[in-house]
């Protein structure tokens, strides 16, 4: 017996970069949300000092990284009270996410809500375990048989940032559904619209003082350019946290000693981030109305890494029209969206590919 997975959705995008290739000068791929910018040597000299790991690590991560961890929810997401057990390091966010409804004993008689455009990855969790899958950012339209809830702000591929009273509303439909609810939050330090963070799930706005059932989950691989290092963690209820822990540890789900080195470095220091988002935030500002002036609308982007830009057409024809100028970008299909009008541009290449890109949108 084989799991029920969709087809793996880039595949159909392979004619698309073929016809971008073909470009005079070259494809320039704004399709893949994948950092271009090196690591900071501040990261990079934690982890080789960090080489000589000869023992097993803990999968709870070290005393050290998860006080980081704390430490870091209260200065940089205003998330105050949490202690050692209310976080957990994780290889990364993708597997904690794909393995989230497996671990927590999800079946099929069981609903995971995701939003109603939203990456792949929280339908691939619920297929693994035969759950159904409801895309909805309604909690009027979440069916009482919800176990599990996933809401993500910044959001992928839309940008969309959720407000407090939008949190506190979903958490609340949570807590009269008896579910858990997980915020996917890996691009909070990436805001265009404010100078601060995104609102965390954790909040105390949005949460008062009871963590009960809710998680909120993090990656460093944005802020950080550690897509590489497999740098993640989730932080919230003590007793949802002391579930992972338990299937992570008979799984062997443990983060490498030296990545965690690493991650407290990236936790502690401010200054690369806030040079990244600069570059983040440069970029944005150059393409965006490149896009525009192309004849297209950006529609929420508020944060994250994308442009989410439509011209009310079908969005293939929007990728093929990309792909003549040498851009490879991605359709809405991709992300449930239907009928699929938008395609997701990234800003995850270098200042030099942006530039190209603008000047190829204006011609």
């Amino acid at each position: 017996m084989s799991l029920a997975l969709p087809d793996f959705p880039w595949d159909s995008l392979t004619p698309y970069s073929e016809r971008a290739k073909a470009h005079p000068d070259g494809m320039i791929d704004l399709s893949v949300g994948s950092p271009v910018d090196a690591t900071p040597a501040v990261i990079r000299d934690a982890l080789a000092a960090a080489t000589d790991a000869h023992a097993y690590p803990q999968t709870m991560g070290t005393p050290a990284l998860r006080e980081a961890i704390v430490e870091w929810f209260q200065r940089r997401r205003s998330v105050s009270g949490l202690g050692v057990a209310n976080v957990l390091p994780t290889i990364g966010s993708k597997e904690l996410i794909a393995l989230m409804p497996l671990m927590l004993g999800l079946g099929k008689d069981d609903v995971v809500v995701q939003p109603a455009v939203a990456y792949p990855t929280y339908a691939i969790g619920a297929a693994m375990v035969g759950a159904t899958v409801v895309a909805s950012d309604d909690p009027a339209d979440w069916p009482e048989n919800t176990r599990l809830i996933w809401v993500n702000s910044p959001g992928n591929p839309d940008g969309r940032v959720l407000t407090v009273d939008e949190l506190r509303a979903a958490v609340a439909r949570a807590r009269e559904l008896g579910a858990i609810i997980a915020g996917d939050e890996c691009y909070a330090e990436l805001s265009w619209e404010t100078e601060t963070a995104t609102p965390s799930i954790l909040d105390p706005r949005v949460i008062g003082d009871d963590r009960r059932s809710v998680l909120a989950v993090y990656s460093l691989s944005k802020q950080s350019n550690l897509a590489g290092y497999r740098a993640a963690f989730a932080a919230g209820c003590s007793g949802v946290i002391a579930e992972l822990l338990g299937v992570r540890k008979h799984l062997g789900l443990i983060p490498p000693a030296p990545v965690q080195r690493a991650m407290i470095a990236a936790l502690g220091d401010e200054e690369h981030v806030a040079t990244q988002r600069e570059l983040y935030r440069s970029r944005r500002s150059r393409l965006l109305p490149a896009v525009e002036a192309a004849g297209y609308r950006v529609d929420h982007s508020e944060g994250g890494l994308y442009l989410w830009a439509t011209k009310g057409q079908d969005s293939w024809a929007s990728v093929a029209e990309f792909a003549e100028l040498g851009i490879l970008v991605v359709p809405g299909t991709f992300y449930g969206e239907s009928p699929a009008k938008h395609i997701r541009i990234a800003l995850t290449a270098t200042d030099a590919d942006i530039d190209a890109a603008v000047a190829r949108l204006k011609l």
